[in-house]
């Protein structure tokens, strides 16, 4: 039987495990410039502002994970991000996904991180294994892998399993990555160009899970992209992909409509014991609405 790994990512007070028999992580997207010119903007005159209130939306929303990507053309990406995953690190004690494409960057936030990160992300390029696997070592973090390669974004899941193979056999035995630390990207893709991708992503999450028993992520907003009602589309999505295996999402936390269905599958698929969090998260909501029409 396959083992089902668990993935610890740790801030310098807070642990959080990725795992098959716990309740779905939620990695908040939103402090993210791209498509957001104001904020661009704001990053560029080197004002962190915005920051700061995409942490607290992001928590307020139910986040467990940070996703922190400071991808703005014209400046010192590694500057920029090592300072924001600073400001981060003082706002919450949420654990930190570190997202970049640039190496440099990367390791700029890794030095900069006070705790066990996830760096998003690697592919199955040599070369791009190369560069970022030694970094993932070095700081003892765990990785976002996509099974894709310098040829292709893979359309069938047989061709996605062989890349993960080799992701893993690759970051195992090359650079002495712990299996447990390597978090899959199963590919989510538009719906609105083909409305099969979903099959084949719930497919490649299966045998993910029963053939590894690997902890996947994915951005939970690609399915609806291009599509109308994209809320209700990624509603629909998460339960699905969770009952296949899926553990966790790069998502933005602001939504309730989501997030709600994500905790509902929690409760209907055994990870939310005795439904306290779900009960509690109702009291809560009540609560507030009580507060609110004083």
């Amino acid at each position: 039987m396959t083992t089902l790994h668990e993935t610890v990512l740790r801030s310098a007070t807070k642990e959080v495990v990725i795992g098959h028999n716990r309740p779905f992580c939620l990695i908040g997207e939103r402090i993210n410039p791209t498509g957001r010119r104001i904020f661009q903007e704001q990053l560029r005159e080197g004002d962190l502002s915005a920051i700061e209130r995409d942490v607290a939306a992001q928590v307020a929303g139910g986040a467990h994970v940070l996703d922190v990507n400071m991808g703005v053309p014209l400046t010192d990406e590694a500057d920029l991000l090592a300072r924001a995953i600073k400001l981060v690190q003082e706002r919450t004690d949420l654990p930190i996904c570190i997202d970049s494409s640039v190496v440099e960057a990367l390791e700029a936030g890794l030095a900069a991180y006070d705790g066990r990160a996830l760096v998003n992300s690697i592919t199955a390029e040599d070369e791009r294994m190369a560069q970022i696997l030694p970094l993932v070592k070095k700081y003892d973090a765990a990785v976002i892998a996509l099974p894709n390669d310098a040829d292709e974004i893979p359309m069938e899941s047989g061709k996605r399993l062989e890349l993960v193979a080799k992701i893993v056999e690759v970051a195992t035995t090359e650079y002495g990555i712990a299996v447990q630390d390597i978090v899959i990207d199963p590919l989510a893709m538009p719906i609105g160009a083909d409305t099969s991708v979903v099959q084949t992503t719930l497919e490649t999450i299966r045998r993910i899970r029963d053939e590894f028993g690997l902890n996947m992520s994915l951005g939970a907003s690609n399915v609806s992209f291009g599509m109308p009602g994209r809320h209700k589309l990624g509603a629909a999505f998460l339960p699905m992909a969770m009952a296949a295996g899926l553990t966790s999402a790069i998502m933005d936390a602001r939504n309730p409509e989501i997030v709600e269905a994500v905790k509902a599958a929690d409760l209907l698929l055994g990870h939310d014991d005795w439904g306290m969090a779900w009960i509690a998260a109702h009291r809560a909501k009540q609560a507030a609405g009580q507060a609110g029409g004083q």
